[in-house]
């Protein structure tokens, strides 16, 4: 085990025997409609408290880069940490570990028992939706990383919940589509990415997916018993993802717990199916005391001791996304641009909608609302001497649709406070209540309207920054009047025809009116929106804001251009937005949206002293990647994002990541690219070759090579590897250890990620042509050393047939820095 994981894995997992018997009592103690009761959720977030045994509810809130809590109100702001796929950049179990103790921080302070994340399914399409949200392309990066979150969020007596069990990797058609999935790489790649959270980290919750795996959708699956149960002896609440329970079958496998509540597919049904004998008393008695025994670790349960008692040492939330987002970023070209002296420039172009407006966090649940934001323009005006003049030109759109107001932009005009007056109508239209919000992004998620409300009317005053045209607009779902400066210019329906959560939360459809402002103008919006008389989910978004419209492309590349070439030194900020990376849909393509590729282009060709910052969660086509002297990718990097992109450029601190996942130089070349069902199916015919595993193999069969390999990334020093150290002969089912000495030869502080592969050079069973067997990271002063070590775990050199087996003979073990490096290479003979 990581020492990490073993130094944080000390709660007790569901007490003494005589703990376990008591539990068990109790739940036997409950009538049947009790039970029954107890395995369906109160209400949206939370499950039923039980006052007369001491049980009260145990509440969930999303993650998995920040805790909402059970709402999404602003005004109980959230520390918003990097993506996921930032936190597996880091190649850190140490700083996973960090980052998921702040997750727990965060849950307590909002009265949270369980944090549902971390997102562990695979990086196994670029398309993916959520790509940003999980992990990597690797199931022992994954794996490890996954652990070490776990163990952080539970160190603090708060429940983790590694989603979305199984074999998720897209979200087209994601409530019906089906994964065919071959048993051998379902359990070396899929299985294992979850394995190390359960067996290692001993998660307390997971999450079954909405898909089906192998014809049986996953509420149902025999995979929630084994392995999960049986061979991983998970004791913890199997919860479905919302809706995802779909019948009373679901009960017979090992699902725990059916979300939202109070209405879904088991309740009355369950009871008759007990009754009728088609559901077992003991498996009800099973899922009882399991969501009681989770009650009892994170202490919702009296006459019990939680699982953690004694808290670690606080961390400061704001400092962890900082040095997560400095971690993670992954310096992949520098031809000595950087670090900039910043004592050294007297002027800096910065340039890109993403640099003004950056892309933080992903769409969807995911989604949280921080206090603040620090975007790359705001990080370098605060990071540069006074005496250096920093330029802003846009250059090209990114955002597209209606973006929030900023909220510095909005008065109160009934409360006059700052924001936006928030008011709740009965049918008569007489106020039942009102609220002063902060934003104009407003979401209602099972929580904050009150009853018997019929509408909601908005108020605001807006000021313009700058003069000229701006298009204002409200984008929802449903019927909703709209006036500005006291004329009506819309009252109608506004239709979805989407019919996607993730899209309409947070791309919705739209109308947008055109107002000419002077600078400072204020201009007043109101709104009213017509509550729906029935939902199934109690859920209502509304968007006031301002969309981009640009009226010659060309021209803000021009203004760009010009701003360039009277800089010392240009840096771009080129990206996404979550209407193309969320929750709810696939990409359509890798490229950056708009103009950004010309307008890199164009200012590169301006000032060869150009600097890109890629701001996306996931990977980005870059055809100009060999044009520019350096290229940081940021990811999306939560709430510092701009500060550690200050502190990377201007060389205060190091870029410490390593690429979690193989970026394409073309969308043709991606061997492994299909999200979409064909007839309801998503085919994993790959079978355990994806991410650079099947990058390798069609390298190896004369095709296309990446842009970027897994495992890349640039410091600002060098290093070198001494001779590596491991057994020549090792005994089939055990570990593993390889040492490797490292010596910073370079003149800065810097970090070095030891990257260790295995290859089968002759096997009588398919292998792919390298896969990573372990790996560590080690910090080194100039002229330092250290003999780094690496645990190869006994599996690494297994595969699955029925059963794991050990091919007998001679493994290579293959030392270096990333999966396309030369590598030192050593023979180890397995017996």
């Amino acid at each position: 085990m990581n020492p990490t994981l073993a130094a944080a894995v000390t709660a007790p997992q569901a007490g003494s025997p005589d703990v376990e018997a008591k539990i068990r009592e109790l739940a036997t103690s409950l009538s049947l409609e009790q039970q029954v009761q107890l395995l369906t959720g109160a209400d949206v977030w939370s499950t039923h408290a039980i006052p007369e045994i001491g049980l009260s509810r145990v509440v969930m809130s999303d993650g998995p880069a920040g805790v909402r809590g059970e709402d999404f109100d602003e005004r109980h702001d959230s520390v918003s940490l990097p993506s996921s796929s930032a936190l597996s950049a880091t190649w850190s179990v140490e700083t996973a570990h960090r980052y998921g103790q702040v997750l727990g921080q965060e849950a307590r302070r909002k009265g949270i028992h369980a944090v549902l994340g971390p997102t562990i399914n695979l990086h196994r399409s670029p398309l993916g939706g959520r790509h940003f949200e999980c992990m990597s392309e690797d199931p022992r990066l994954t794996a490890t990383m996954a652990a070490g979150y776990v163990a952080g969020v539970q160190s603090m007596g708060v429940g983790a919940t590694p989603k979305h069990y199984l074999a998720n990797e897209a979200e087209t058609e994601r409530f019906t589509a089906d994964s065919v999935v071959d048993e051998r790489p379902l359990r070396e790649l899929y299985l294992a990415a979850f394995e190390d959270a359960i067996t290692e980290a001993r998660a307390w919750l997971v999450m079954s997916s909405y898909n089906s795996i192998n014809g049986t959708t996953a509420s149902e699956n025999k995979l929630l018993e084994t392995p999960l149960s049986t061979e991983w002896g998970f004791d913890g609440v199997v919860v479905s993802d919302w809706t995802g329970v779909r019948s009373v079958d679901a009960a017979n496998a090992h699902q725990d717990l059916e979300m939202p509540g109070p209405v879904g597919h088991w309740g009355p049904k369950l009871l008759a199916a007990v009754n009728d004998g088609r559901v077992s008393r003991e498996a009800i008695l099973e899922k009882v005391t399991r969501i009681l025994r989770l009650a009892a670790r994170v202490g919702s349960l009296e006459g019990f001791e939680p699982a953690v008692t004694q808290l670690p040492t606080q961390l400061d939330g704001a400092a962890v996304a900082r040095e997560v987002a400095v971690r993670g970023a992954v310096l992949v070209r520098n031809k000595g641009l950087l670090p900039l002296d910043a004592k050294a420039l007297s002027s800096v172009a910065v340039i890109g909608h993403n640099a003004d407006e950056a892309r933080t966090q992903g769409g969807g649940s995911a989604t949280v609302m921080p206090k603040y934001t620090v975007s790359p323009l705001e990080g370098l005006r605060k990071a540069l001497p006074d005496d250096v003049t920093v330029t802003y030109a846009r250059g090209a759109k990114v955002a597209e649709g209606i973006q929030a107001f900023p909220r510095t932009t909005l008065h109160n005009p009934v409360s006059n406070v700052p924001g936006i007056r928030v008011t709740f109508l009965a049918e008569d239209g007489t106020e039942i209540s009102g609220e002063d919000r902060l934003a104009s992004h407003l979401i209602w998620f099972g929580i904050g309207i009150p009853d018997g409300a019929a509408s909601i009317r908005m108020e605001a005053d807006w000021t313009a920054e700058t003069a000229g045209v701006h298009h204002l607009g409200v984008g929802t779902v449903g019927r909703i009047r709209f006036v500005l400066d006291g004329t009506e210019v819309f009252n109608d329906e506004i239709k979805d025809d989407t019919e996607v959560l993730g899209a309409a939360l947070f791309d919705p459809p739209k109308t947008v009116h055109a107002v000419e402002t002077s600078t400072g103008q204020a201009v007043r919006i109101e709104a009213e929106y017509q509550l729906p008389k029935e939902q199934i989910i109690p859920f209502t978004a509304i968007l006031l804001g301002e969309e981009t419209v640009v009226e010659d492309p060309q021209a803000e590349i021009d203004a760009a251009v010009e701003a360039a070439r009277n800089s010392d030194v240009a840096v771009v900020v080129v990206g996404t937005s979550a209407a193309i990376e969320s929750e709810g849909f696939d990409r359509k393509n890798l490229d950056l949206p708009g103009h950004q590729n010309q307008l890199v282009e164009a200012v590169a060709a301006a000032n060869p002293r150009t600097v890109v910052v890629v701001n996306s969660g996931s990977p980005v086509l870059m055809p100009w990647l060999d044009a520019v002297d350096a290229v940081l990718l940021g990811w999306f990097g939560g709430q510092e994002f701009g500060s550690a992109i200050a502190d990377i450029l201007l060389g205060v601190e190091e870029p410490g990541g390593r690429l979690p996942t193989t970026w394409p130089a073309a969308l043709a070349d991606v061997p492994v690219l299909n999200t979409t069902p064909v007839d309801g199916k998503v085919v994993y015919s790959e079978g355990i070759h994806i991410g650079y595993r099947a990058w390798l193999k069609q390298e190896a069969e004369g095709g296309a090579a990446p842009a970027l390999p897994f495992g890349y990334g640039l410091g600002y020093t060098t290093f070198e590897f001494g001779k590596t150290h491991a057994p020549q002969v090792v005994t089939a089912g055990n570990n593993v250890v390889v040492h490797v000495p490292v010596k910073n030869t370079g003149t800065r502080t810097g970090r070095e990620v030891v990257q260790v592969y295995l290859e089968r050079p002759e096997s009588a069973v398919e292998r792919p042509v390298r896969w990573l067997a372990g790996y560590t990271g080690t910090h080194l002063a100039p002229a330092g050393t250290e003999s780094v070590e690496i645990l190869i775990p006994a599996k690494a050199f297994a595969h699955y047939d029925a059963g794991w087996q050990f091919e007998q003979g001679t493994f290579r073990l293959l030392v270096g820095r990333h999966a396309a490096d030369d590598f030192q290479e050593l023979d180890i003979e397995l017996r």
